[in-house]
């Protein structure tokens, strides 16, 4: 979800009740705010202690983890598959790179902290593919 709607909804759901239980409507406005802020904190550091376990840029299958992506994934959705940070791609300002065992390489470019486009090398291939998505 784009982190704007969700703050419009806690806007609308905290004026809601207030409106409709004054200020012990604002508390549990406030509780809930805060409770869902801490289950997305969770989920972060939940995937970022998983990664944290997995040699950087190590990935089971490059052509099966291309196979998924889609176009607008979030950083920690693909590092949440990949089970795995990427690294960085040198000379590029976000671009990162996930590798198989087997010399295949996924080449991720994301813009504004989403997915932009993407890119399969596979050992001995000259030109690699693109992918839009």
């Amino acid at each position: 979800m784009d982190s704007r709607l969700g703050w419009l909804l806690a806007t609308i759901f905290t004026i809601a009740t207030w409106q409709a239980y004054g200020l012990h409507g604002l508390a549990f406005a406030a509780g809930a705010i805060v409770f869902w802020l801490l289950l997305t904190l969770t989920r972060a550091l939940r995937v970022m202690r998983i990664a944290g376990q997995v040699p950087v840029g190590r990935i089971d299958n490059a052509v099966m983890f291309h196979a998924g992506l889609a176009r607008g994934m979030t950083m920690l959705q693909v590092v949440g598959r990949t089970k795995s940070l990427g690294s960085k791609v040198v000379g590029s300002e976000d671009d990162w790179r996930w590798s198989d065992g087997g010399g295949a390489g996924v080449v991720l470019h994301f813009e504004r902290g989403r997915l932009a486009s993407s890119r399969i090398e596979r050992p001995g291939d000259p030109t690699p593919r693109m992918d839009p998505s």
